[in-house]
């Protein structure tokens, strides 16, 4: 592919239709900066050699014109001397250095066209070229941005199951004081029970002694 071909298809390439065809953005764009700037290079190398060429068709140009110039004074002399053969000669030869001075005129006029053109080129391959590496930036700010709310919200799910679990052992501290607040009431109960028997008993040996004394009373 031709270096203007590769530029044209560059500057009509729709940067974010190709994007959101791309399966990894990302490295799309990296190969198109990567493209552009090849291009580029290229695009600069073929103006700076147009512009070179330019310069030696103008000094050509005006070492045709002095060649021209000089003719023409040379032909006024032969005839103002009287020698039309020499002038006829020396007309003749302007005549040749007319045509080469016509010559490299349009070749001049031709390689401005191309530097203009280039040069223009160069303008907008920058330009577009500027405008896909802050695409690329955008990507990679939005990239680190998911990043950062994906561990945002990995944080807050963690600290969510903290809560949970925190929310847990509290009812379950909970729960194990109600138990214990149950067992330490139930204690009285069981104290009371034991003593109501030990009444009992004790009730029994008394009326056992009651009983003696009567016997004993009676005798």
């Amino acid at each position: 592919m031709g270096i203007f071909s590769r530029f044209k298809d560059i500057i009509n390439a729709n940067i974010n239709s190709i994007l959101d065809k791309a399966e990894d953005p990302e490295k799309m764009i990296r190969l198109m900066i990567r493209e552009m700037e090849d291009t580029l290079v290229d695009l600069k190398s073929s103006c700076a050699g147009k512009m070179a060429e330019s310069a030696r068709t103008k000094r050509n140009f005006s070492q045709a014109e002095e060649e021209l110039n000089k003719l023409a004074r040379l032909a006024e002399t032969a005839l103002s001397k009287n020698r039309e053969d020499l002038a006829r000669e020396a007309l003749m030869h302007k005549k040749t250095a007319q045509n080469r001075l016509d010559i490299l005129q349009q070749e001049a006029d031709n390689l401005k066209n191309v530097i203009d053109d280039s040069k223009t080129n160069i303008t907008q391959l920058e330009t577009k070229l500027e405008e896909v590496r802050q695409k690329h930036r955008l990507l990679i700010l939005r990239s680190k941005q998911a990043e950062e709310k994906r561990r945002t919200n990995e944080n807050i799910e963690v600290a969510k199951g903290q809560k949970a679990v925190m929310r847990f052992e509290d009812f379950e501290s909970k729960i194990e004081r109600m138990e214990a607040d149950a067992e330490i009431s139930g204690m009285p109960k069981a104290n009371h029970l034991e003593q109501e028997i030990m009444d009992l008993e004790n009730q029994g040996e008394l009326d056992k002694e009651l009983e003696e004394l009567k016997k004993k009373m009676k005798n």
